[in-house]
């Protein structure tokens, strides 16, 4: 107490003695002036101050305290403030229309204005008075940039279409805005994914990864080394720094431990990427699944002859091995209560349907009845060695019989039960919807899935860790559920139906999951 009282003393002669204060200087006393804090006023949420102060960056009920200095906020009515940085992919289109969803949903008014250099700001008035409630600027940036204004406090919210590096993450906990590893700080909001596309009319339907790394590492440079025609290929890419050329350098280049050619052609966007493609027709370009023009898109395979064609479901379901999570940061500190209310729409149907008709893949749950998945069953036919007995194979069959599969997965980091970026977000999706009642009365089935290298009993055993796990942090999750509402069973079946050929990493990420099965 007497220490605080200093500070605050020290505070007060620094302003009699004419020397300038900083305008965002405060002075925080309690009603019963027993305590006072001085320090940098650096949020107002309408309910918490947030001070940087001597002891470190404090977050004070303004219900029991004073405020003087020239930093206190006005004694109007309260004006959100929130900044929404980074991705351009998401800034331009996503979040302008999630913006405009949750208004039109909450009955609020809505101004929108482009700011030259900025992005777009959004004002939010009551719809019945009129009062001003919230100003959400969306600056239109770089993923690197939006975590840059997160960690210099200039924004509220990181747009980023890669997962925070271990640096970003590393000065974010020293900067006091906690691990932006965790569900809480970090989730998905959309997905889209990387898809090869080629000229209508190329006989190249299909490219392994390899293959894929191969041209763009100037190793395979002529169509016939491919079954096609006897012509010299010309790759083409975004740039490798954002966007999805972060993603397409890191699941295909170095994962296949190759390097760029300095044959491949740089363009600035999707739309000229597509329009070299249209212009040439030896071309193969690396562009955006929800936007690849008029070129023919190529699926990916592997030695063993699956084929993993991206659609919407198989993006959604992150079967698709280059599929592109877009991931939202937030900084460990409490938001206003409109960003609060935002973040909470953000996860509802409402929002999903929103994404869908920006033009994204979206994570509404939705189900794959077993008639539609006559290729993965017949995969895991072909596929079933002589560890994998018909019986087992049987059981399988037994089990999913009269149910469907939920179009969400979870896969796990190499070799161990904890999930990747985009699984940990999953779990908070399947636990709103177990809470919502949309599940009542079924079964659910955690099922386990592994790939095939190792022993099979191991990789049935290891599987079947993976399912429980997972069923233990939906639960975890849940705030108020009787489990005797839904019945959460546990299964596993190993390494019996492959997504993808165990010959890549790529191929065994994608077999290592955790599937969820519904009467």
């Amino acid at each position: 107490m007497n220490c605080l009282r200093a500070l605050a003393a020290v505070f007060f002669l620094v302003l009699a003695s004419g020397i300038a204060a900083r305008a965002d200087d405060v002075a925080l006393t309690s009603r019963d002036g027993s305590i006072e804090l001085t320090g940098t006023l650096l949020t107002f949420d309408g309910e918490f101050y947030r001070v940087d102060t001597e002891f470190g960056i404090l977050t004070v009920d303004s219900s029991g305290v004073t405020c003087e200095g020239p930093g206190c906020p006005s004694l109007g009515p309260f004006v959100a403030e929130l900044v929404i940085s980074g991705a351009y992919t998401m800034g331009e289109v996503l979040f302008p229309a999630l913006v405009e969803g949750f208004a039109l949903r909450e009955g609020y008014a809505l101004k929108r204005e482009e700011v030259l250099g900025i992005g777009t700001l959004y004002t939010l008035y009551d719809g019945a008075s009129g009062q001003e409630q919230a100003r959400i600027t969306i600056k239109l940036t770089t993923s690197a940039e939006g975590f840059a204004d997160l960690l210099g406090q200039q924004a509220d919210m990181v747009l980023s279409m890669r997962q925070a590096s271990t640096r970003e993450r590393s000065m974010a906990r020293e900067a006091g805005l906690g691990d932006l590893r965790i569900a809480r700080q970090s989730r998905v909001i959309a997905l889209d994914a990387l898809v090869p596309i080629v000229a209508p009319g190329n006989p190249v339907t299909k490219l392994s990864i390899a293959q894929l790394a191969a041209i763009y590492a100037g190793k395979i440079t002529n169509w016939r080394e491919l079954g096609g025609e006897d012509a010299p290929i010309t790759p083409y890419l975004m740039d490798i720094e954002e966007g999805f050329g972060p993603a397409f350098m890191q699941q295909v280049i170095a994962a296949s431990g190759v390097t760029l050619s300095d044959r491949v052609r740089f363009h600035p966007s999707v739309t000229a990427l597509n329009d070299a493609i249209a212009s040439d027709p030896f071309g193969i370009a690396i562009t955006s699944f929800m936007r690849p023009g008029n070129g023919e898109v190529v699926q990916l395979s592997g030695t063993c002859g699956f084929r993993v064609r991206a659609t919407s479901r198989s993006i959604k379901a992150e079967d698709y091995p280059l599929t592109m999570p877009m991931y939202l940061y937030l900084p460990e500190r409490r938001l206003p209560l409109l960003g609060r209310e935002f973040l909470s729409y953000l996860r509802t149907d409402s929002a999903q349907f929103v994404t869908r008709r920006a033009g994204f893949v979206d994570q509404a749950l939705t189900r794959i009845p077993i008639q539609d998945q006559g290729d993965r069953m017949a995969n895991a036919i072909a596929a079933a060695g002589e560890e994998i007995a018909l019986g087992e194979l049987k059981r399988m069959i037994d089990v999913f019989d009269g149910k469907d599969r939920l179009s969400i997965s979870f896969r796990f980091e190499g070799g161990s039960t904890r999930l990747d970026a985009p699984s940990r977000s999953n779990v908070a999706l399947l636990a709103k919807a177990l809470e919502s009642g949309r599940f009542d009365g079924h079964q659910m089935v955690f099922v386990g899935f592994s790939d095939g290298q190792g022993a099979a009993e191991q990789n049935l055993d290891l599987a079947r860790k993976r399912a429980t796990s997972v069923r233990a942090q939906v639960l975890a999750q849940l705030e108020a559920f009787d489990d005797t509402r839904v019945d959460l069973q546990v299964d596993a079946f190993g390494e019996a139906m492959p997504m993808a050929c165990d010959d890549s990493a790529w191929g065994r990420s994608v077999n290592r999951r955790v599937e969820i099965w519904v009467d």
